[in-house]
């Protein structure tokens, strides 16, 4: 076999194990149903943004008793993170549909995270309107630093941040949305499904 034959034979072997390299990191890498729940932005979810994963924020928020949580500590739930204030007229509409979302998934592992940017001035305002919504535990974070330490911040409200069970960032949706619809709910069974 002459040297050059050798060496384009050797050269089609290396380009070929690059190729397989490269398709087996590109799985690898790839964010589980990440790119998948684009295809499910629309109707009631046209405005969700399939988006490059991310951890949760480390801030901490309250809880109704005043007691601090953080995201981490809902991991292994599909986590719909919506925040909130009861002076945001679209907030107030979108609120019940959040409410039939959770009643939707109860007892499966998905939780409406409802967290209210109301100052804590209003608290007992915010407080008494999750009240209505039987479904929705409360949450608050008055200073305004949890919605500025996503990546990217979420300075509109309303915005939702969906994380996957292992607590990766999926996707958002800024502005008000119908999360009791069919296709909200088809975003988050595809995230329960990966």
């Amino acid at each position: 076999m002459s040297r050059g034959l050798t060496l384009a034979i050797a050269a089609a072997v290396l380009v070929g194990a690059v190729a397989v390299l490269y398709v087996i990191a590109g799985a690898a890498f790839k964010p589980a149903g990440g790119s998948s729940l684009a295809g499910l932005a629309t109707g009631p979810m046209k405005k969700l943004v399939a988006v490059a994963p991310a951890p949760p924020p480390s801030i901490p928020f309250k809880d109704a008793e005043g007691k601090d949580v953080t995201l981490a500590d809902f991991r292994g739930d599909v986590l719909v993170v919506n925040l909130w204030a009861t002076w945001c007229a679209p907030c107030v509409a979108e609120m019940p549909t959040l409410a039939k979302l959770q009643k939707a998934f109860e007892g499966r592992p998905v939780k409406v995270v409802a967290v209210s940017v109301d100052d804590a001035k209003s608290t007992d305002k915010a407080k008494a309107f999750i009240a209505q919504h039987g479904s929705l535990d409360f949450y608050q974070n008055p200073d305004l630093r949890l919605p500025f330490a996503f990546n990217p911040p979420a300075a509109e409200f309303p915005s939702t941040i969906i994380y996957d069970k292992q607590g990766v960032q999926r996707a958002r949706l800024t502005g008000d949305a119908d999360w009791s619809s069919p296709e909200a709910k088809a975003v988050i069974e595809k995230l329960l499904a990966s």
